[in-house]
């Protein structure tokens, strides 16, 4: 499902949400992953392919241009999912942080489950406030 409905005064206003994961080397790539996989599973928005939006894929690239939010998870300060979306001029990019959250950033570590729930709450958050 790649919609979130918002419902006020008996209004449904459906909104298209994509989701990005930063799927990184270290535990913080790991954590956004996983949360992302979990937005998508609760029916928040749609898991969209990163890759196909750096390698320029025009059918990815249109859906990404047409999405009211491209809800982009990264997992550190070096903001590669987010600079993707820079690069190929995609509008409608919110982007979090797991490293903005308290989650230390360690290769060779692997993601907690609290970590993924911290990052996954988040972006509940961030989603509300769009509506």
């Amino acid at each position: 499902m790649d919609t979130c409905c918002d419902q006020d005064s008996g209004n449904v206003n459906e909104k298209t949400v994509l989701l990005y994961a930063c799927s990184g080397g270290a535990n913080v790539g790991e954590v956004a992953d996983r949360a992302t996989r979990t937005l998508m599973a609760e029916g928040l928005g749609t898991m969209w392919c990163l890759a196909g939006v750096g390698a320029g894929v025009e059918p990815i690239l249109a859906k990404a241009r047409e999405a009211d939010v491209n809800l982009v998870l990264d997992g550190c300060d070096v903001d590669c999912a987010r600079k993707v979306f820079e690069q190929a001029g995609v509008p409608n990019v919110v982007q979090i942080k797991a490293t903005d959250l308290g989650v230390e950033k360690v290769k060779g570590v692997r993601a907690t489950d609290e970590q993924v729930a911290r990052l996954a709450e988040k972006a509940r958050q961030v989603l509300a406030e769009r509506k």
